[in-house]
């Protein structure tokens, strides 16, 4: 198996009215579901934008400089993210897809060119 991100960047979709926004997370949590039915999914969030950011950090002169909020200034931010141990590409593109589906929006997939390392229960 392999691990996959598939992601979106909080940019790409549109403004949405509350009611919108419950629908989408709705159509998302059955695909989620279809996931976790599947064995698949590793772990995935959708509540991040640049409201989230905590900070930055970055070693400068052999010392930590925490800079708060972005450090980049950036018209992309991640918005929500999965993380899926499937087969191969076309797997983790069936998932994307399916997501995309629900969300009305983009997905982005990339493979993980090995194992991570996670606390697994």
């Amino acid at each position: 198996m392999t691990e996959y991100l598939i992601t979106f960047n909080d940019e790409w979709v549109p403004a949405h009215t509350a009611e919108e926004v419950r629908e989408k997370s709705a159509a998302a949590r059955v695909v989620v579901g279809e996931m976790l039915a599947a064995e698949v999914l590793i772990f995935t969030n959708g509540g991040l934008d640049r409201s989230t950011a905590v900070c930055s950090v970055e070693p400068v002169d052999g010392e930590l400089l925490f800079t708060d909020g972005p450090y980049v200034e950036s018209k992309e931010h991640l918005g929500g993210f999965a993380v899926v141990d499937v087969a191969d590409d076309e797997a983790a593109r069936y998932w994307a897809g399916r997501l995309a589906t629900a969300l009305d929006w983009p997905q982005e997939v990339h493979r993980f060119r090995g194992p991570g390392r996670a606390r697994r229960k």
